[in-house]
C-alpha cells in the first residue's frame, strides 16, 4: 500500500554570513518524509541536521530550494497560515523539554491547545489518552521542579503531539536523559508512531535512539551521506542499531564521537 508524502524537502541550501565567513551549512539536500514514517536524521557536529530540522520547523528561512508540508510549500505562509502551520501542523519536541515553569504539566500539555482556541470534549480525550500512553498520569499536577528529567521529557512529548499535527519534530529528544529514561521515552514514541500512524522525524547522535527509527539519514558536511532502512517485521532494533553504528564509524571516527 503507497503511503502520501507528508513532507518534500528538494534541493535546500542554507548559506550563513558573506564573503570570507560564509558558511554552506546545507548543499543541496532532498528527500521525502512518508505518512507515518519514523525518519532519523544523524550526523557528526556541525554537519548540518539541526539547521535541517529548524528549516522545517519555519525557525531557520533557507536560502534556496523548496520545503513543502503536504504539498503546500511553507516559505510562502505567512501571519495566520505561518502561525497555524508551527501550532498546529507540526509538533516539536526540544531536547532541554521547553517547559513553562510556572504551569502544571497537564497546563504545559493543553497549552498548544489554548493558544489556538482547540477545546471540547474530543480536545479532553486526546489529552487522556496521551497521559497515558507517555505513563505521566501521576505528575499531571505536578509542576516541572517537581519532575525527574524522564517525566518532563514525556510531559513535552505529550504537548508535542496534542494538536494531532501532521509531523513532530525531536531535536536530540534522549539528549538531556539517561539510559533508563531514554529507553522509556523511545518506546513510547514508537508505540504512538507504530500504533496511531504518527510521523516522527528527530534529529539524534544517539545510536539506540535511532535504532527504533524505520529510517535514516546520514549528514556530513551539508550533504546527504548515506541512508539506511530497517524491515520493520523481520530486522530487530539490536541489529539495525549494529548497521547504524557501522555507518557512524564511517562517517568520523566512531559513534562516540558522532555529536
Amino acid at each position: 500500500m503507497s503511503r502520501n508524502k507528508v513532507l518534500e524537502v528538494e534541493n535546500i541550501i542554507k548559506v550563513y554570513g558573506k564573503g570570507e565567513n560564509r558558511t554552506e551549512a546545507l548543499r543541496g539536500i532532498s528527500f521525502d518524509v512518508l505518512e507515518g514514517e519514523f525518519l532519523g536524521i544523524m550526523g557528526p557536529s556541525g554537519s548540518g541536521k539541526t539547521t535541517l530540522l529548524n528549516s522545517v520547523a519555519t525557525m531557520i528561512q533557507v536560502t534556496s530550494g523548496n520545503i513543502r508540508l503536504k504539498g503546500e510549500d511553507i516559505s510562502s505562509f505567512r501571519g495566520r497560515k505561518l502561525s497555524d502551520y508551527r501550532g498546529k501542523e507540526i509538533g516539536y519536541l526540544f531536547q532541554e523539554f521547553e517547559l513553562l515553569d510556572n504551569l502544571t504539566a497537564r497546563e504545559n500539555i493543553i497549552l498548544p491547545l489554548s493558544l489556538h482556541g482547540i477545546a471540547g470534549r474530543e480536545a479532553e480525550t486526546m489529552f487522556k489518552k496521551l497521559a497515558r500512553h507517555f505513563d505521566i498520569e501521576e505528575e499531571l499536577y505536578k509542576f516541572p521542579s517537581q519532575m525527574s528529567g524522564g517525566q518532563k521529557q514525556r510531559v513535552a512529548a505529550a504537548r508535542a503531539l496534542i494538536g494531532e499535527p501532521d509531523i513532530v519534530l525531536a531535536d536530540e529528544p534522549t539528549g538531556a536523559l539517561d539510559s533508563r529514561n531514554s529507553k522509556m521515552l523511545m518506546n513510547c514514541l514508537s508505540a504512538i508512531n507504530a500504533d496511531e500512524g504518527k510521523t516522527i522525524m528527530m534529529v539524534t547522535h544517539d545510536a539506540n535512539a535511532a535504532s527504533y527509527c524505520s529510517r535514516i539519514l546520514f549528514i556530513q558536511d551539508g550533504r546527504l551521506f548515506h541512508e539506511l532502512r530497517r524491515n520493520v517485521k523481520t530486522e530487530a532494533a539490536a541489529e539495525f542499531y549494529e548497521r547504524i553504528v557501522t555507518v557512524l564509524s564511517q562517517l568520523g571516527g566512531g559513534s562516540a564521537n558522532v555529536l
